[in-house]
């Protein structure tokens, strides 16, 4: 629980964490998070992340990938985390997703993973989910993931026809992602259904599909509209809110200029 004095100093924590994210000072936000749980509790960080701009969320949580640890990630509220995931294409750098779209689906995929597996609440890890698949852009998020393993995703599906509630991680392929993709299904039928017709266009609740044969030569047209790495990067990017017009779930917006100013 807070106390009274925390309350009080949530504004001017607030404050610092998004002015110091703005300046590129991550670990510097970092700290102020460290020393806002130390002297006030972890609901006060949570608090903070709740109440700063999900731009600025974004910006300090992308900062965080490839295993390192943050209490951002462990803290961050489920909807304030969703809809942070608005902002995060606009930290991608142009020239990686042109010439290397899977190692930035891959610092996402790290990025998803951490934060929903960085706790063993279900509750916690559901809602999370649930949050994030209620929004076109994290729908997109998922589909960019599940690129990174298509077959997998779309041999996973078809477990999913079959055996529905009764899938577990443990039924379906040993990719890293299937962990992931099986909790999102059991948190949100209907945000597994968004992220698999965004990675999939033509897909439907049929065993056919399901069970579509993928070729191992990578330049081999697939049998069946997919969507790549590369062009849902760019789905991504073009649903950037901008920051003086950001409406939260509701619209969106391409990426102008000083989105972040």
């Amino acid at each position: 629980m807070m106390s009274e004095n925390a309350d009080k100093n949530l504004p001017a924590i607030s404050k610092q964490v998004t002015e110091l994210v703005l300046a590129g000072s991550l670990s510097h936000a970092e700290q102020a998070f460290a020393d806002a749980a130390e002297a006030h509790g972890d609901l006060a960080v949570a608090e903070v992340l709740q109440s700063i701009p999900p731009h600025v969320t974004a910006l300090h949580m992308a900062g965080f990938d490839g295993g390192k640890l943050s209490l951002a990630t462990l803290l961050v509220p489920p909807k304030a985390w969703a809809d942070s995931l608005a902002y995060i294409a606009a930290t991608w750098n142009e020239d990686l997703m042109e010439d290397d779209p899977e190692r930035i689906a891959e610092s996402l995929f790290t990025h998803i993973h951490g934060v929903v597996f960085g706790t063993e609440d279900e509750e916690r890890r559901r809602e999370l989910l649930q949050e994030a698949s209620a929004t076109d852009w994290g729908c997109t998020a998922f589909a960019i993931v599940f690129s990174l393993a298509p077959k997998e995703v779309l041999e996973l599906a078809g477990e999913i026809i079959s055996k529905g509630q009764y899938i577990t991680a443990q039924t379906s392929s040993d990719n890293d992602i299937a962990p992931l993709a099986v909790a999102l299904a059991q948190a949100s039928e209907d945000g597994w259904d968004r992220a698999l017709f965004e990675l999939f266009p033509e897909f439907r609740h049929s065993a056919d599909l399901a069970d579509a044969e993928f070729s191992d030569d990578p330049d081999e047209e697939p049998a069946f509209l997919q969507r790549s790495t590369k062009e849902l990067l760019h789905r991504l990017r073009k649903q950037v809110p901008s920051t003086r017009n950001a409406s939260g779930r509701t619209g969106r917006r391409s990426l102008g200029t000083g989105i972040f100013s």
